[in-house]
């Protein structure tokens, strides 16, 4: 986020901003896409805030395909190992890993909608909150090979990019200082992202509540 950080506040010119920060994102959203835990929405809300308010030529346009390439070749990556550890006897820890981030109910769910819509619901999962790991699991239980899960990811990575970076533009037209932009932008991706979980608690009482009166 350093590169962020020194865009936001003018320290160093566009040309070095561009040279440090498009290869940092790409690395950063790469490695978010094989580990879930790097808030790879925020990054590029926040990319495109600071390239909103360059006067570089397709600054926005170099934000959406580093993004949207390092999300496919990252998701590519880790279906791709995935694959090699259900072929294993022993599974492997990066299955574990894509295992343990699928709860059973949401794979459940994922499952479902794959055999009734196909490579639509990939697009789907990559807009939705914690929506990725479990229809990647998915496809991987169904089998599917390499090219038809990149023909579905391709579309999803392209969707989410352009949603994020719409996500930044807008923090960046509401606010004239590049940083409060970025504020804005990192503060509504992480709403976003806490909404489904949030929704959930409320809901819960309520179902008690309805289970004990029947």
């Amino acid at each position: 986020m350093s590169w962020l950080a020194a865009a936001s506040t003018g320290v160093t010119p566009e040309s070095t901003q561009q040279a440090i920060g498009y290869p940092t994102l790409f690395v950063l959203v790469l490695l978010g896409a094989l580990v879930p835990v790097i808030p790879t929405g925020a990054l590029v809300s926040s990319a495109a805030v600071v390239a909103f308010h360059q006067t570089a030529p397709f600054a926005l346009a170099l934000v959406f395909v580093t993004a949207s390439a390092a999300a496919f070749l990252g998701d590519m990556a880790l279906y791709w190992l995935g694959r090699r550890g259900m072929k294993s006897k022993n599974g492997s820890r990066w299955l574990e890993a894509i295992r343990s981030r699928a709860p059973e109910d949401r794979l459940t769910q994922a499952q479902e909608k794959l055999a009734g819509h196909g490579v639509a619901v990939l697009v789907l999962s990559r807009l939705m909150p914690a929506g990725r790991i479990p229809v990647m699991l998915a496809c991987l239980m169904a089998k599917w090979p390499m090219r038809r899960f990149a023909r579905g990811n391709l579309p999803a990575c392209l969707a989410w990019a352009v949603t994020y970076q719409l996500i930044g533009i807008l923090g960046g037209s509401l606010f004239a200082e590049p940083w409060e932009g970025v504020v804005a932008a990192v503060a509504l991706t992480v709403a976003i992202s806490a909404a489904p979980s949030v929704w959930k608690r409320i809901r819960r009482p309520a179902k008690a509540e309805k289970s004990r009166k029947a």
